[in-house]
C-alpha cells in the first residue's frame, strides 16, 4: 500500500501550491526537491538582514484578486513598485518606455512630440511586415530606442541576434505617453514581507518535505511511496531525453556584499549596450526598503545551457515546440502522474500564473 497519496516531485510554488491545496482536502502530501531548499526560483538566502533573491529578481504582479488574496492570506506584501532603470554607456533612462524615457532621449515633453518622433523614424526604416524581433521593435518604438534599450540587451538575454530571434517576444513591448515609471500594469504588486520563503513556508506548513531528494536516482522507489506523482521538473528528463533535449537559456549570478548603504539607488538596473557582459544589477535591499548598513549587489549574466546548468528560459521556438509537443503527448498517455509548472509545461510563467496554473489543476484534479 503507498504511504502517500501524492508525491510531489519539486518544491517550488507550483508544487508547493499543489501540495498546500491537496493536503487541504484530507490528502497526505510527501515534497521532495534535488536543491537543499524549498521554494524553487524564488528561494531568498539571509545575507546580513537582506533577503537576497538568489535566482534573480521576483517581483509579484496580478490583476488577479483572488491570486492576491491567495498568496497575502500566507504573507504580507509590501507596496514595492518595479520601476527599473537602463542604463546605456552611461546614460540613464527610464523604463518601461514612457515620457521620462522620451523625455531623456529627444527632450521632447508632450505626447504628441513623442509620438510623432517615433512614427517619424518608422516611417523612415519602412517595415511594413516584421519578420523577426529588431524589425518588430523598431516598427513598435524607432530605431533610437530600439538601439539603445533593446538592441543589446536582448541579444545578451537570449544569446542570438536580434535579427535570428522570432518577432513574438518583444510584441507586448510597454511603450507609454504618460510620465509613469511603473514597470507593470497590473492592479497589484509586491513582494512578501521578510522575503519569499515566507510563502513557501505558509504554503508547506504541515506537509512532510525532504530535500537534496533526486527523484531520478531513486525514481521507482519514490513513486512507489504515492498513488498519484506530481511532477514539475524538465518533462524532457522525465522521458530520459527520448525525443531529444528542450532548450532553454540559463543564467550566472555573482553576488556581492558591500560595506556600504545604498550602491545604486534602484533594485534594477539594465546595462543595455553590446559591451557590457551582464544584463543588469539587482540591489536586493531596495526590493524590502531596506535600511541595513551594508548592500548586496548581483551581476546576472545571461548563459547557455548546457546539462546540469539550472533552466530558466525556455527557447520557444518551432525546432523546440516540435519537440515539446512530442513529450506533451508522452504525458497525456502517463497514468497517475500529474505534470505542471514551468519546466514541465515547457512555457515561461510569471509567479502569479503559477499559482494561478495550480489552482487550475487542482480543481480540474479534484472535479470541482
Amino acid at each position: 500500500m503507498a504511504q502517500y497519496d501524492y508525491l510531489i516531485v519539486g518544491a517550488g510554488l507550483w508544487g508547493s501550491v499543489f501540495a498546500h491545496e491537496a493536503t487541504k482536502r484530507g490528502k497526505k502530501c510527501l515534497v521532495i526537491d534535488r536543491r537543499p531548499h524549498t521554494g524553487g526560483n524564488t528561494y531568498c538566502e539571509n545575507v546580513e538582514g537582506i533577503n537576497v533573491h538568489k535566482y534573480g529578481a521576483h517581483i509579484f504582479h496580478t490583476n488577479d484578486k483572488n491570486i492576491w488574496d491567495y498568496v497575502n492570506s500566507f504573507v504580507e506584501f509590501n507596496r514595492y513598485t518595479n520601476s527599473p532603470v537602463a542604463n546605456y554607456k552611461g546614460e540613464l533612462y527610464n523604463l518601461p518606455f514612457n515620457m521620462n524615457t522620451f523625455y531623456q532621449l529627444w527632450k521632447v515633453r508632450t505626447p504628441e512630440e513623442a509620438k510623432a518622433k517615433i512614427q517619424e523614424q518608422v516611417k523612415e526604416a519602412g517595415i511594413t511586415d516584421p519578420k523577426n524581433l529588431e524589425e518588430q521593435a523598431i516598427s513598435l518604438v524607432g530605431v533610437d530606442i530600439y538601439e539603445k534599450l533593446i538592441k543589446g540587451y536582448t541579444e545578451k538575454q537570449w544569446g542570438r541576434k536580434a535579427t535570428e530571434l522570432p518577432d513574438f517576444i518583444i510584441k507586448r513591448l510597454p511603450v507609454r505617453f504618460t510620465y509613469d515609471n511603473n514597470y507593470f500594469n497590473d492592479k497589484y504588486q509586491g513582494i512578501p514581507i521578510g522575503g519569499y520563503n515566507k510563502l513557501t513556508e505558509g504554503l508547506l506548513e504541515g506537509i512532510e518535505v525532504r530535500l537534496d531528494t533526486d527523484f531520478f536516482k531513486n525514481r521507482e522507489e519514490l513513486s512507489a511511496l504515492a498513488e498519484t506523482v506530481v511532477y514539475t521538473g524538465q518533462i524532457d528528463e522525465y522521458f530520459g531525453f527520448s525525443h531529444g533535449s528542450l532548450e532553454y537559456r540559463s543564467l550566472r549570478f555573482d553576488n556581492q556584499l558591500l560595506d556600504q548603504e545604498n550602491y545604486q539607488g534602484n533594485a534594477v538596473i539594465n546595462y543595455t549596450d553590446a559591451e557590457t557582459p551582464f544584463t543588469r544589477i539587482i540591489e536586493h535591499k531596495h526590493f524590502e526598503f531596506g535600511t541595513q548598513p551594508k548592500t548586496v549587489i548581483t551581476h546576472e549574466y545571461p548563459s547557455e545551457w548546457t546539462t546540469g546548468a539550472e533552466p530558466y528560459y525556455p527557447v520557444n521556438d518551432d525546432k523546440n515546440t516540435e519537440v515539446f509537443s512530442k513529450y506533451k503527448e508522452l504525458a497525456q498517455n502517463e497514468d497517475n502522474v500529474i505534470f505542471g509548472g514551468r519546466l514541465a509545461e515547457y512555457r515561461y510563467y510569471d509567479m502569479h500564473q503559477v499559482v494561478g496554473s495550480a489552482l487550475k489543476k487542482v480543481k480540474v484534479h479534484f472535479g470541482e
